[in-house]
């Protein structure tokens, strides 16, 4: 037999000097990345969401966030992984960080429509559209505002009072509807009076008729009315005008707006005796 060249037998012996090496390397890595059972995965997970609750909860949101996102890469397959994804939008809110919250939470409802944390991820995307609208923002002159965020809150609270009526968060959101409403009322009155203002009288309708329609229960009604009446009056449509302002007599009768409207009907007079009877617009209609 003929021996080996010498670049061959050199191969050889690398080749079986290595193999061992190799062998050993493999056991270690085998040694340190023990597959974990289905047991100690979820207690694992169970584990760091503690921990990123804790964290939490001493408001350390730096630590807490690292450890959510942590629990979502090496657990992502444990109940423990989605109920990351609401505590680091709950982070968010703590923190004032309303549209990174809001996105948060609208997520988790569309990655899991049939969780049954979607009611509170609904909540908190209706209290954080809410929260974040500030009342400094609100202050005249309105017109000039964007007034989107608040009727964003405004549809997030109805659609999931429609949705949960019987939800633990119902009376809180009912609070906070009634908030809302009323703010936006109070917008179209303002610009309605700008309008009137201005001797646009169609404009300034127009922005009342619509306070009265959308945003109904607002206590804003007699306010409305009274400001409608006024501007019937300056377009000379007289029995309208006297309509409106005598359902504020009729219908609101301990409203302090029963004093303005009592002397806008006396500058209109007593109604002719001829006049065909206008009917009185519809009584808004109620919300839940």
């Amino acid at each position: 037999m003929r021996p080996a060249p010498p670049q061959r037998a050199l191969f050889l012996l690398v080749t079986a000097l290595a193999v061992p090496a190799a062998v050993g390397a493999v056991g270690c890595a085998a040694e340190e990345k023990t597959p974990q059972s289905a047991l100690e995965y979820a207690e694992n997970a169970r584990a760091k969401y503690e921990q990123g609750l804790r964290a939490l909860q001493a408001e350390n949101w730096e630590g807490a966030i690292e450890t959510f996102n942590e629990l979502k890469k090496k657990y992502g397959y444990s109940r423990y992984a989605r109920l990351a994804e609401l505590r680091l939008a709950d982070a968010n809110l703590s923190q004032d960080k309303y549209s990174e919250a809001v996105s948060g939470y609208k997520a988790f409802v569309h990655d899991y429509p049939n969780d049954p944390e979607v009611p509170y991820a609904r909540y908190r995307v209706a209290k954080a559209q809410y929260e974040s609208v500030s009342m400094s923002v609100l202050m005249p002159p309105l017109e000039e505002r964007d007034l989107a965020a608040v009727n964003d809150a405004l549809v997030s609270l109805r659609q999931f009072l429609s949705d949960f009526p019987a939800s633990n968060y119902s009376d809180e959101l009912r609070y906070m509807r009634a908030v809302v409403v009323g703010l936006l009322a109070r917008h179209e009155l303002y610009v309605a009076r700008f309008y009137l203002g201005r001797g646009k009288f169609d404009a300034a309708i127009a922005r009342c008729e619509h306070a009265l329609d959308a945003f109904d229960n607002s206590g804003l009604e007699p306010e409305a009315l009274v400001l409608l009446g006024e501007t019937y009056m300056k377009s000379k449509e007289r029995e309208k005008a006297r309509a409106v302002l005598e359902r504020v007599i009729h219908e609101y009768p301990a409203s302090p707006f029963v004093e303005p409207a009592r002397r806008f009907l006396a500058v209109l007079g007593p109604a002719p005796a001829n006049a065909p009877t206008s009917p009185s617009p519809a009584p808004a209609g109620q919300i839940d």
